[in-house]
């Protein structure tokens, strides 16, 4: 069974609008919890098989680099679909990062 912060996780990136990107540690401090990056990453692995509906490909790294490419079904299947909104991808991180970081916590009430 999932647990509530799992839950939380899966709610926010839901809400990360198309075109736009965020990061392990904003949505780990969105749920003030700032120390839980990687617990949002275990989060993020799981999503695949809970909700393949979770845009899990829009959370990175701090860096904007997509660390999570591993766990998905193919090693280009992240940066394809990151592409395929219209960003640009060079050296395995985005480009433009700060253009199109989108943080939870200025756009949502914490969950």
């Amino acid at each position: 069974m999932v647990n509530d912060f799992y839950l939380d996780v899966f709610k926010i990136v839901k809400l990360i609008p198309k075109g736009k990107v965020t990061s392990y540690g904003l949505i780990a401090k969105c749920l003030g919890s700032p120390q839980s990056s990687r617990m949002v990453g275990y989060a993020m692995n799981y999503s695949h098989q809970f909700d393949p509906s979770i845009p899990a490909h829009r959370v990175l790294n701090r860096n904007g680099c997509l660390t999570g490419k591993h766990h998905f079904p193919t090693e280009t299947m992240m940066q394809d679909l990151l592409e395929a909104e219209g960003h640009i991808i060079e050296n395995n991180c985005i480009k433009n990062l700060d253009k199109v970081l989108w943080n939870p916590a200025e756009a949502i009430e914490i969950i």
